[in-house]
Order: C-alpha cells, then structure tokens, then sequence
C-alpha cells in the first residue's frame, strides 16, 4: 500500500523548510566520480529515501553527510550550518545520527549497555562527576530509547543473544539515544524476514510520527515495498548523479527509473 498524498507524513515533510542539504556535491576517487554535483534537500519531519543500482552513489552519499567520507568539492548544510568536511563524532553532536548497513553493535554487552553509552556520549565529562542525578538521567533516556524501539524487555540481555531483526532494531536504539534530528538508516531491513521487516517497518513509521522525537528520516534501502509503503519522498541515483526525484507515485511511473533500476 503506497503513502496516501494527504498522509500527516507527507504534510509535515511538504510544509517545512530543508533541515538538510546539499550543493553540487562531488565525490571522486582518482578519476573516478563516485558523485557528481548532487543537489540535494530533505524538509524537516519527512521520511525520505535514496534508492539506485549497486554503484550508483548510496553509500558514497552517506558517507558525506555523516562525515566518513570528505567531499572533493560541494556544500552540506545542515541546521542551517555547513557541516562539510565535519568528522563523524562534530556532525553527530550536531544531531546527525546513523545506522550501519552491517550492524555496528557492541555484542558482549547489554541491550541497556549499548544504548546507555550513546546517550552519555551526549553529556559532558565534567556533569558525570559533579551531579549525581546525570547518570540515572543517562539510564532515563537509554530506558526510553530501547522502549521507543521495543527492547524494554531484552534491557539485560547480551546483544549477541539478540535475533538479527533485534539488533537491527537495537542499533536504531542506540542512534535514537543520541536525540538526533535527523536519522540516517542504511538498509535498516538488510537480512530480515519477512516478519522482521514487516516489524520494523512499523517501528520507523511510529518513530517517524512521534512529536516527541521531531525526527527527520533519511533512509538508503534495497526492499522497494519498504521504500514506498514509508517514503514521503524518493531520490534515484544511478552513476554518482539524481537520476529522478519524486513521491513513491511518481517514481514508480518513471520511464528512466522503470528502464535503469525497477526493471518493470
């Protein structure tokens, strides 16, 4: 079932000026460009997703945005600030946060464990020593965030026991706990079941309506169901370039998309 065009989602996303964006962003590798002069915005509250053929840019584009790879030219404005060229941990503080196509857990420890040290990541050295009340606010927000993402009950629990949709989900968690503004998901159904993925299409579109989190939902995925069925929007990248952009609707009828990518 694709988003309606009067859903709350698209609404939101439709009605709010770019949380995020990007100007003639380039990437190249030797004389490789992995990304050519990419325009980019997503509005603030929208759900949008970056989808293309292995190769086309996806990961070279999330890298950029969340500081693992630098630019060879371009803009990333974030917030209102340029963030280009920033490391991983400053864009983080900004409120940039981000799930990992290969999940990026720590497994010998507890559920509660991962997430309670990203949420401390958030606080200053200074306020764990001189306040006594910082750490059972750092276990406050770890305890919420796991209940944002169902694992309330799984708190004690070593992530390695965890199925793979768990600590797929728990890894969402863990970006959750740094009260991010804008989420980064790579391929958050990456592995799943059916059941799995039907799951945490679920938990993304719950978190996404929830005014208590104010988030903004970047996603990169394979699994074009999930892609219409959550998306506000939809960038096609095919050779480190925007191929299309448009609503689930109108990516879907899309002769050059239909030709290069859904192959229908």
């Amino acid at each position: 079932m694709l988003a309606d065009a009067d859903s709350p989602a698209k609404n939101r996303g439709a009605a709010s000026a770019p949380i995020l964006k990007t100007e003639l962003l380039t990437v190249r590798f030797g004389g490789l460009a992995a990304l050519s002069g990419i325009n980019f915005e997503i509005a603030r509250n929208a759900v949008h997703a970056i989808i293309g053929p292995n190769g086309a840019g996806k990961s070279t584009f999330f890298n950029c945005l969340t500081g693992v790879l630098r630019p060879t030219s371009g803009r990333i404005v974030f917030d209102g600030a340029e963030i280009t060229g920033l490391p991983s941990n400053a864009i983080s503080q900004k409120g940039v946060a981000r799930s990992y196509q290969i999940t990026n857990i720590m497994p010998n420890a507890t559920a509660l464990e991962n997430v309670r040290i990203a949420a401390q990541s958030r606080q200053h050295a200074w306020n764990m020593i001189s306040h006594h009340g910082a750490l059972a606010d750092i276990n406050d927000k770890a305890e919420a965030a796991l209940q944002s993402v169902g694992l309330l009950n799984k708190a004690e629990e070593l992530a390695s026991n965890l199925s793979h949709g768990e600590q797929r989900n728990l890894e969402i968690g863990i970006a959750l706990a740094t009260e991010p503004k804008l989420l980064c998901l790579d391929e958050p159904t990456a592995g799943m079941s059916q059941g799995e993925t039907d799951a945490t299409k679920e938990l993304v579109r719950r978190i996404a309506q929830d005014p208590a989190k104010n988030l903004t939902i970047l996603i990169v995925e394979h699994d074009m169901q999930v892609v219409m069925e959550l998306c506000d929007r939809i960038t096609v990248l095919n050779y480190g370039a925007i191929l299309a952009e448009g609503s689930p609707e109108e990516i879907q009828q899309n002769p050059k998309v239909l030709e290069v990518y859904l192959k229908t």
